[in-house]
């Protein structure tokens, strides 16, 4: 489990097929240290697996599934991207729950920058549209945001200055692809009241009283 607040942009060092699967090397200068192998890391968004550490970088091994659900197979040398180790017992939860499960790929829309913050417009496929809700949480390449506001297949968030510094946001450009994970808290209800819902065709108050809410 994550938060989605960034502590290292990382640096790719080499990014290789072998036998279908991606193995990234990650230079983290900061983080490395308190990595072993076994542990989780959340790579743009994306739960990863150490399975090698050296002093300042290092390596996880990337399946076909992940590749296919996220942005990591359009890593090259040199990229920055989002780190944050799992979460600790002790540790604040100051974003939101994230699980490292990416739901879908969006695409930047819009990049503006207003008032010395930006905002971001991020498509995604419209069947995620009940997931996405006016100041929800969502997380994007792993770094915990608020929706500002929400249409059919399009969503807004504001990034602060911190924010923006401390990922590898000032990277992004229109066109490009980025990870998505929509709120878990959210996916639960829906999961929940979704044989309600293909009963009855409609969701009220009383539907979510006999789910147990």
């Amino acid at each position: 489990m994550f938060t989605g607040l960034i502590e290292e942009v990382g640096k790719v060092q080499s990014a290789s097929l072998q036998s279908g699967d991606l193995i990234l090397e990650v230079m983290a200068v900061k983080l490395s240290p308190e990595i072993k192998i076994g542990d989780s890391v959340n790579i743009d968004g994306a739960c990863q697996t150490a399975v090698e550490v050296r002093a300042d970088r290092f390596t996880v091994n990337t399946i076909t599934e992940t590749l296919r659900k996220t942005n990591l197979g359009n890593l090259r040398n040199g990229d920055p991207v989002n780190l944050e180790l799992a979460l600790r017992p002790d540790s604040r939860m100051g974003g939101h729950m994230v699980s490292g499960h990416i739901d879908c790929l969006g695409q930047v829309k819009t990049i503006r920058r207003i008032e010395g913050s930006w905002e971001l417009e991020i498509g995604y496929p419209v069947e995620f549209d009940n997931l996405v809700v006016p100041k929800g949480s969502i997380a994007i390449n792993g770094v915990s945001l608020t929706v500002t506001q929400a249409g059919p297949g399009l969503f807004g968030v504001s990034i602060i200055p911190h924010t923006w510094e401390m990922t590898n946001f000032p990277w992004l450009k229109p066109g490009d692809a980025v990870n998505l994970e929509f709120d878990l808290i959210g996916k639960y209800v829906q999961q929940i009241i979704n044989p309600y819902r293909a009963r009855q065709g409609n969701v009220d108050m009383e539907t979510f009283r006999r789910a147990g809410f």
